[in-house]
Protein backbone atom coordinates (compact mmCIF):
# COMPACT_ATOMS: atom_id res chain seq x y z
CA UNK A 1 0.00 0.00 0.00
CA UNK A 2 0.91 3.60 -0.70
CA UNK A 3 2.97 5.08 2.14
CA UNK A 4 -0.14 8.57 3.00
CA UNK A 5 2.81 10.40 5.33
CA UNK A 6 -0.04 13.26 5.11
CA UNK A 7 -1.88 10.46 7.63
CA UNK A 8 0.31 8.96 9.65
CA UNK A 9 2.56 12.00 10.34
CA UNK A 10 -0.38 14.16 10.60
CA UNK A 11 1.53 15.84 13.71
CA UNK A 12 4.20 16.91 12.03
CA UNK A 13 2.78 18.75 8.85
CA UNK A 14 -0.59 19.41 9.74
CA UNK A 15 -0.70 21.01 12.92
CA UNK A 16 -3.45 23.51 14.18
CA UNK A 17 -3.67 27.34 13.70
CA UNK A 18 -2.38 27.96 17.28
CA UNK A 19 1.24 26.78 18.57
CA UNK A 20 1.97 23.34 20.13
CA UNK A 21 5.19 21.78 20.88
CA UNK A 22 5.81 18.69 19.24
CA UNK A 23 9.12 16.47 18.71
CA UNK A 24 10.45 15.62 15.43
CA UNK A 25 12.73 12.65 14.86
CA UNK A 26 15.55 12.71 12.93
CA UNK A 27 14.95 12.82 8.89
CA UNK A 28 16.61 12.77 5.80
CA UNK A 29 16.75 15.56 3.02
CA UNK A 30 18.12 16.69 0.15
CA UNK A 31 19.03 20.19 0.71
CA UNK A 32 20.91 23.28 -1.00
CA UNK A 33 21.81 26.05 0.48
CA UNK A 34 21.95 29.87 -0.32
CA UNK A 35 21.24 33.14 0.27
CA UNK A 36 19.34 36.25 -1.14
CA UNK A 37 15.50 37.17 -1.70
CA UNK A 38 13.09 33.94 -2.07
CA UNK A 39 11.42 35.97 -4.78
CA UNK A 40 14.40 35.50 -6.87
CA UNK A 41 15.83 32.94 -9.78
CA UNK A 42 18.62 31.62 -7.71
CA UNK A 43 15.43 30.25 -5.18
CA UNK A 44 13.52 29.57 -7.97
CA UNK A 45 16.33 27.08 -9.73
CA UNK A 46 17.14 25.55 -5.73
CA UNK A 47 13.42 24.17 -6.01
CA UNK A 48 14.09 23.02 -9.34
CA UNK A 49 16.98 21.15 -8.49
CA UNK A 50 15.66 19.28 -5.33
CA UNK A 51 12.58 18.38 -7.04
CA UNK A 52 14.35 16.81 -10.11
CA UNK A 53 15.82 14.41 -7.44
CA UNK A 54 12.62 13.76 -5.32
CA UNK A 55 10.94 12.58 -8.38
CA UNK A 56 14.13 10.64 -9.66
CA UNK A 57 14.06 8.78 -6.50
CA UNK A 58 10.20 8.13 -6.62
CA UNK A 59 10.35 6.86 -9.93
CA UNK A 60 13.25 4.36 -10.00
CA UNK A 61 11.65 1.32 -9.97
CA UNK A 62 10.19 3.02 -13.70
CA UNK A 63 13.99 2.96 -14.70
CA UNK A 64 14.27 -0.88 -13.52
CA UNK A 65 15.73 -0.34 -10.00
CA UNK A 66 14.67 -1.00 -6.95
CA UNK A 67 16.20 -0.11 -3.79
CA UNK A 68 16.47 -2.35 -0.70
CA UNK A 69 13.20 -1.38 1.49
CA UNK A 70 11.46 0.19 -1.41
CA UNK A 71 7.83 1.30 -0.79
CA UNK A 72 5.29 3.74 -3.02
CA UNK A 73 5.00 7.00 -1.28
CA UNK A 74 4.00 10.75 -2.24
CA UNK A 75 7.03 13.21 -2.65
CA UNK A 76 7.33 15.19 0.71
CA UNK A 77 6.72 18.93 0.58
CA UNK A 78 9.12 21.45 0.09
CA UNK A 79 10.83 22.73 3.31
CA UNK A 80 13.18 25.16 4.37
CA UNK A 81 15.74 26.71 7.14
CA UNK A 82 15.87 30.72 7.45
CA UNK A 83 18.29 32.92 9.02
CA UNK A 84 19.78 36.10 8.34
CA UNK A 85 23.26 36.90 7.33
CA UNK A 86 25.37 37.76 10.12
CA UNK A 87 26.25 41.14 8.90
CA UNK A 88 22.23 42.18 9.14
CA UNK A 89 21.78 40.64 12.67
CA UNK A 90 20.70 43.15 14.66
CA UNK A 91 20.51 46.31 11.86
CA UNK A 92 16.88 47.89 11.46
CA UNK A 93 17.46 47.96 7.95
CA UNK A 94 18.14 44.48 6.61
CA UNK A 95 15.83 42.86 3.81
CA UNK A 96 14.74 39.68 1.80
CA UNK A 97 18.42 39.86 0.20
CA UNK A 98 20.05 39.28 3.84
CA UNK A 99 17.85 36.20 4.07
CA UNK A 100 20.20 32.92 4.58
CA UNK A 101 18.78 29.52 3.95
CA UNK A 102 18.83 26.10 3.39
CA UNK A 103 15.51 24.99 0.87
CA UNK A 104 15.11 20.98 1.36
CA UNK A 105 12.48 18.21 0.46
CA UNK A 106 12.58 14.95 2.47
CA UNK A 107 13.15 11.21 1.20
CA UNK A 108 11.79 7.96 2.85
CA UNK A 109 13.83 6.11 4.78
CA UNK A 110 15.01 3.73 2.33
CA UNK A 111 17.22 6.81 0.96
CA UNK A 112 21.05 6.31 2.27
CA UNK A 113 24.24 8.36 1.19
CA UNK A 114 24.90 6.01 -1.24
CA UNK A 115 21.54 5.97 -3.06
CA UNK A 116 21.19 9.41 -2.30
CA UNK A 117 24.88 9.88 -4.58
CA UNK A 118 23.50 7.80 -7.51
CA UNK A 119 20.61 9.53 -7.78
CA UNK A 120 22.73 12.81 -7.89
CA UNK A 121 24.74 11.29 -10.96
CA UNK A 122 21.63 10.12 -12.37
CA UNK A 123 19.93 13.46 -12.55
CA UNK A 124 23.05 15.22 -13.82
CA UNK A 125 23.21 13.16 -16.61
CA UNK A 126 20.08 14.00 -17.74
CA UNK A 127 19.22 18.10 -16.51
CA UNK A 128 21.38 20.68 -17.04
CA UNK A 129 20.58 22.41 -13.73
CA UNK A 130 24.14 23.23 -12.34
CA UNK A 131 22.91 23.11 -9.03
CA UNK A 132 22.78 19.58 -9.01
CA UNK A 133 26.30 19.47 -8.19
CA UNK A 134 25.61 20.95 -4.84
CA UNK A 135 23.27 19.28 -3.27
CA UNK A 136 23.95 17.50 -0.36
CA UNK A 137 22.20 14.57 1.72
CA UNK A 138 21.82 14.77 5.02
CA UNK A 139 20.07 13.32 8.26
CA UNK A 140 18.58 16.04 10.42
CA UNK A 141 16.91 15.91 13.79
CA UNK A 142 14.61 18.95 15.00
CA UNK A 143 14.20 17.86 18.21
CA UNK A 144 11.89 19.53 20.96
CA UNK A 145 9.79 22.31 18.96
CA UNK A 146 6.88 24.56 19.00
CA UNK A 147 5.30 24.30 15.72
CA UNK A 148 1.68 26.09 13.93
CA UNK A 149 -0.08 26.09 10.50
CA UNK A 150 0.41 29.63 8.77
CA UNK A 151 -2.58 30.78 6.80
CA UNK A 152 -2.20 33.57 4.84
CA UNK A 153 1.10 35.84 2.88
CA UNK A 154 4.43 35.08 4.37
CA UNK A 155 4.77 38.61 5.12
CA UNK A 156 2.02 38.54 7.72
CA UNK A 157 4.06 35.42 9.70
CA UNK A 158 5.12 37.69 11.92
CA UNK A 159 2.06 37.50 13.98
CA UNK A 160 1.76 33.76 13.69
CA UNK A 161 5.70 34.30 15.09
CA UNK A 162 4.20 36.16 17.92
CA UNK A 163 1.39 33.58 18.94
CA UNK A 164 4.06 31.02 19.24
CA UNK A 165 6.77 33.16 21.51
CA UNK A 166 3.77 33.96 23.71
CA UNK A 167 2.93 29.87 24.28
CA UNK A 168 6.75 29.25 24.96
CA UNK A 169 6.28 32.24 27.72
CA UNK A 170 3.45 30.50 28.96
CA UNK A 171 4.74 26.65 29.22
CA UNK A 172 8.41 27.56 30.40
CA UNK A 173 10.04 27.30 26.80
CA UNK A 174 12.48 29.44 25.36
CA UNK A 175 13.50 28.84 21.39
CA UNK A 176 16.81 27.23 20.87
CA UNK A 177 18.19 29.35 18.45
CA UNK A 178 17.30 31.98 15.83
CA UNK A 179 16.40 30.02 13.20
CA UNK A 180 13.01 28.59 12.32
CA UNK A 181 11.43 26.12 9.57
CA UNK A 182 9.12 26.63 7.07
CA UNK A 183 7.10 23.77 5.58
CA UNK A 184 4.78 24.84 2.52
CA UNK A 185 1.68 23.56 1.36
CA UNK A 186 1.34 25.45 -1.72
CA UNK A 187 3.07 26.72 -4.51
CA UNK A 188 3.36 30.32 -3.80
CA UNK A 189 3.06 30.69 -7.96
CA UNK A 190 -0.12 29.75 -8.29
CA UNK A 191 -2.12 30.05 -4.75
CA UNK A 192 -3.52 33.53 -3.98
CA UNK A 193 -1.27 34.98 -0.89
CA UNK A 194 -4.52 34.39 1.40
CA UNK A 195 -4.80 30.90 1.00
CA UNK A 196 -1.07 30.02 0.95
CA UNK A 197 -0.93 26.80 3.83
CA UNK A 198 2.87 27.07 5.71
CA UNK A 199 4.17 25.01 9.21
CA UNK A 200 6.22 27.22 10.66
CA UNK A 201 8.24 25.85 13.82
CA UNK A 202 11.13 26.56 15.78
CA UNK A 203 13.33 24.74 18.06
CA UNK A 204 13.23 25.05 21.80
CA UNK A 205 14.30 24.33 25.18
CA UNK A 206 13.38 24.40 28.74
Amino acid sequence: MKYEWKKAEKALYLPPKTPVQVDVPEQKFFVLHGRGDPNGEAFGEAVGALYALSYTVKMLPRQGITPEGYFEYGVYPLEAVWDLAEEARGKAGWNKEDFVYDVMIRQPDFVDAALAADVIEMALRKRKNPLLAQVAFRAITDGSCVQMLHVGPYDDEPASFAQMDAFCAENGLERASKLHREIYWNDARKTAPEKLKTVIRYAVKR
